[in-house]
């Protein structure tokens, strides 16, 4: 297997991998294979329709919640807003692994519905990394923005009729799941910039490079086949722990003895498509 990590005009990654099989030509991992041009033709305009929705929702959500909680602060939050910054940062890391895991390791686009609409993405992006590069802010951050709209609308509620006594009381567990739904909103946008390699904007480097959001160098340790560690996608701190423990390995081991299915057997199945 040959494996070769360039840069296009506009900067984006380009990772193009050979697969030499008997009786096979080599088989490229890039916006020209195969499987990258089937999966690309299944984004419907139900789907863009549903992302549209989503993004408009969930930002609307967040800048009401960002008010009212500016609204109710006061010295004495300083802290639990450190705390529940950092704490959410740590949870949204680890959804994006748990979500990113379960996406990549089971599950089939042919599932109805589900599988086109969500695990479409993830078999495009292992043989076509630079296809996310390509998506504009709707379709990048449309499925995140859905998996948020449901707490934000209920800290909304809970901020329009709920007393300022009780906002005061809950005040650091509204600062945990706001700080959770950015960055879990924002999860597939820092995930895009750790596959563009130029014009990003100074800030993202700066972040990037001292690690408080996915570093590139980072997640390129997950874009080695077969795609099997480095799952976490937000900030990628709990990457290393979680591997050292064999958190992954030994989950898809127990669900392996259990259903007898093989992980990323469907993903393995895209990348060796010819036609």
């Amino acid at each position: 297997m040959a494996r070769t990590v360039t840069q296009n005009e506009c900067g984006q990654e380009l990772l193009c991998t050979e697969l030499q099989e008997p009786g096979r030509g080599p088989v490229r991992w890039g916006p020209q294979h195969a499987g990258a041009r089937e999966l690309a033709t299944l984004y419907s305009p139900g789907k863009r329709c549903l992302e549209w929705t989503s993004v408009v929702l969930c930002f609307s959500l967040m800048a009401f919640n960002f008010f009212c909680l500016l609204a109710n602060f006061h010295l004495g939050h300083g802290w639990y807003i450190l705390l529940g910054t950092v704490a959410g940062i740590l949870t949204a890391d680890f959804a994006s692994g748990l979500v990113h895991w379960g996406a990549d390791s089971w599950g089939s686009v042919e599932v109805p519905i589900f599988g086109k609409a969500f695990i479409r993405p993830f078999r495009e992006h292992h043989i076509d990394p630079t296809a996310i590069t390509r998506h504009d802010f709707i379709e990048t951050n449309g499925d995140n923005c859905m998996l948020t709209i449901i707490p934000l609308a209920n800290m909304a509620f809970n901020f329009l009729t709920l007393s300022s006594d009780e906002i005061c009381h809950n005040f650091p567990w509204y600062c945990y799941l706001f700080a959770l739904a950015i960055f879990v909103t924002l999860t597939n946008q820092i995930h895009k910039w750790s596959h563009t390699y130029f014009g990003l904007p100074r800030w993202v480097v700066f972040l990037q490079n001292y690690h408080i959001i996915l570093p590139r160098k980072h997640h390129r340790i997950h874009h080695v086949s077969p795609h099997e560690t480095y799952f976490c996608i937000t900030t990628g701190w709990l990457n290393y722990p979680l591997e050292k423990i064999g958190f992954w390995h030994n989950l898809e081991d127990l669900i392996q003895s259990v259903t007898g299915e093989k992980p990323r057997a469907d993903d393995l199945k895209w990348a060796h498509k010819t036609k």
